[in-house]
């Protein structure tokens, strides 16, 4: 998720297209803290990363031993993950798909599956229709893991950000519309020390669902 002011007339596709173009890499390509701490309290196996960016959470799942399949619309983005998969020589454990969230499906089902930062502006994607169907891709036994912005994550926002709607707990557990064959393991805001751009150190906070297919 990135704020850039571009004509909201345009696809996300392509907007996200334009976006990666800027320059060679937009994320630190550093694995999501969410995601790395409730990783490593499960049992390895296949995991699926959806809106998987330029691929760190699906080479850091790979060198933790999980067999890791990364979805993103940006095919430019895929193209960094696969080629970060190789540098990471983790290629063999890892899948990248240029895919639109919202249709894209697969007979596998997944041990994890997670969906961090999930959140585009100011063109916007079905959000809400995604994480629904992301929930049918979980196996059984398997977790669910939806990690989102709840607050700005900087303070020098352009004003697509002021007004943005960042989603609660709540809102996103009701959004997967999960049945009594799971269990909520947490729907909470977490608190978390960031980087800006330049270096300095900020406070943000997380909304995390998570949830176990029984």
């Amino acid at each position: 998720m990135h704020t850039h002011q571009e004509s909201t007339d345009t696809t996300a596709r392509a907007w996200w297209e334009a976006r990666y173009a800027e320059r060679d890499g937009i994320w630190s390509g550093r694995v999501n803290a969410v995601l790395a701490d409730v990783a490593s309290s499960l049992p390895t196996g296949r995991a699926l990363d959806l809106g998987c960016g330029e691929g760190g959470d699906v080479v850091w799942l790979a060198q933790q031993g999980w067999d890791a399949t990364g979805v993103d619309l940006s095919v430019t983005a895929i193209a960094r993950g696969s080629r970060a998969a190789v540098a990471a020589g983790v290629e063999d454990r890892t899948a990248f798909v240029a895919a639109d969230l919202d249709s894209w499906d697969t007979a596998a089902r997944f041990d994890l599956v997670t969906a961090s930062f999930l959140q585009s502006w100011p063109v916007q994607i079905p959000r809400a229709a995604i994480l629904r169907r992301a929930a049918g891709f979980v196996g059984s036994g398997g977790h669910l893991l939806v990690t989102a912005h709840a607050a700005p994550p900087h303070g020098d926002l352009p004003e697509e950000l002021r007004t943005y709607r960042f989603p609660t707990p709540e809102e996103d557990l009701t959004a997967l519309d999960l049945d009594d064959g799971w269990d909520v393991l947490a729907a909470e805001l977490r608190p978390r020390t960031a980087t800006t751009p330049e270096g300095a150190p900020h406070e943000v906070l997380d909304s995390v669902v998570l949830a176990r297919r029984t």
